[in-house]
């Protein structure tokens, strides 16, 4: 299958000025699509220290969410840390407890980090994770939604 690319964000909705005041007419409906990235993270052969991914996040990001897929569950209890290479070991998610079961988990921005969720700031950001716990077991995968360039700052 064919793939797009564009290099900016995108913007998608019929009307993009307000000019009037008549619903689905003149008032603008012109909302940021919300891009994904995912990456995955063995966690089979042990703590992972700030492994860098092959994640780039553009700069002045919103990230929307994050969403984790445990695929194999971890034989331990382990926590999950999502930086940047720059920021810290945890700018995006600080010591997520993943458990022992697989499934997916929706952590929230209580979860830490929430600053860096609101505007990846000036400079793209290339994504680390980290994983605290020794483990013989474990497969996650992390999804990273976010707004391209809505610069919230």
């Amino acid at each position: 299958m064919a793939t797009t690319t564009f290099s900016g964000p995108i913007k998608a909705g019929t009307i993009k000025n307000t000019t009037g005041t008549t619903l689905g007419s003149n008032i603008a409906n012109v909302g940021q699509v919300v891009m994904a990235q995912t990456f995955s993270a063995d966690l089979s052969g042990g703590a992972l220290a700030a492994q860098v991914t092959d994640v780039v996040i553009p700069a002045n990001s919103q990230i929307v969410d994050c969403v984790i897929d445990v695929i194999t569950a971890a034989s331990g209890a382990t926590n999950l840390s999502v930086g940047d290479t720059v920021g810290g070991a945890a700018t995006i998610l600080n010591t997520f407890a993943i458990g022992t079961s697989a499934g997916r988990k929706y952590p929230t921005t209580q979860a830490g980090a929430a600053l860096a969720w609101q505007d990846t700031g000036v400079a793209d950001i290339r994504l680390t994770v980290t994983a605290s716990a020794a483990t013989n077991a474990g497969l996650v995968r992390v999804t990273i939604l976010y707004q391209q360039n809505n610069n919230l700052a």
